[in-house]
């Protein structure tokens, strides 16, 4: 099959592409390198460099005509979406519009997002499913909620199928220290460095941690599953910062001094998603535990 992969090359957008040719497929990326990286990049990739903002975007689609879109470019910065809020709108608001136009003219079959844990904003049930109610508390979070309504809009109108992924808080190699798993990225460098830890609040702060292996394992079912669905990419299980902290000190067999800063303003104490629809309807579930997926970042992954 032709895929087409927005920020591929990025965190996750990099690894999807890669497993995409492993298992023979045609791919092509686009980037306009903000945070992407061309080290990422996979070199068999017909790599376009472009924003998705850019008017030719649709030219591009018609002549290339994927069938399947994973639409991962994005602002994923929550403080730079606060900030600069016309930034964060102009990507991941207009952006979706103008690649869903452009997916209507070249009459692309599915489109694949990558939404976030971040529409829910603060959970009032736990684990959080799919129809809880969306109060994001973020223009980050603000702006998910807004593509998915697009999404849902040019499905209705011109028929464009989609399944929209929220992923919980992603992990792994590429990681930069931006976007909601940062804080895995940030803690391995610091060990990497052998510098103290910092945990804003007390640490026993939750976070539902999803390895990006098994992200990338959930865009491929997405690409085959029953179409038009939301659903959670998740482990259903909560980690605390502090038990985060002590099992990546532990694996990497690194003595360092783990530093209590004030916590910071905006941030939830508890967040935990539920994977079960992702089962029933993808026959998807994670392979990797917290621990087994930080011995495979920190002991046996290059970085590439």
């Amino acid at each position: 099959m032709e895929f087409l992969v927005t920020g591929g090359a990025g965190f996750i957008g990099s690894h999807l592409v890669d497993t995409l040719f492993e298992i023979g497929n045609t791919v092509y990326v686009i980037d306009n390198l903000s945070s992407g990286k061309l080290e990422n990049l996979n070199p068999s990739a017909s790599f376009y460099k472009m924003d998705i903002c850019d008017q030719n975007l649709c030219e591009l689609l018609c002549n290339i005509r994927p069938e399947v879109v994973f639409h991962l470019a994005a602002q994923v910065s929550v403080p730079c979406s606060i900030q600069n809020p016309y930034e964060d709108a102009r990507v991941n608001v207009l952006g979706t519009i103008n690649l869903l136009e452009a997916c209507v003219k070249a009459g692309v079959k599915r489109v694949i997002f990558s939404s976030s844990a971040a529409v829910y904003g603060v959970p009032i049930y736990f684990p959080i499913n799919e129809a809880h109610p969306l109060h994001a508390i973020s223009h980050y979070g603000v702006s998910k909620v807004a593509a998915e309504e697009y999404i849902k809009l040019y499905q209705r109108m011109y028929g464009t199928n989609y399944v929209i992924l929220r992923y919980a808080n992603v992990y792994g190699p590429r990681q930069d220290a931006e976007g909601e798993g940062g804080v895995v990225s940030i803690f391995a460098n610091r060990l990497a460095s052998k510098d103290a830890l910092t945990i804003f609040g007390s640490g026993e702060q939750t976070r539902d941690f999803i390895y990006v292996k098994d992200v990338v394992r959930a865009n491929l079912a997405a690409a085959t599953c029953s179409p038009n669905l939301t659903i959670n990419v998740s482990t259903g299980e909560a980690t605390s910062i502090n038990k985060l902290a002590q099992t990546m000190i532990s694996i990497t067999n690194t003595s360092v001094e783990v530093i209590y800063q004030p916590e910071r303003q905006g941030d939830i104490q508890h967040s935990v998603l539920s994977p079960q629809l992702a089962w029933e309807v993808m026959g998807w579930k994670p392979n990797y535990k917290l621990e087994d997926g930080l011995k495979d970042m920190l002991l046996n992954s290059t970085g590439q």
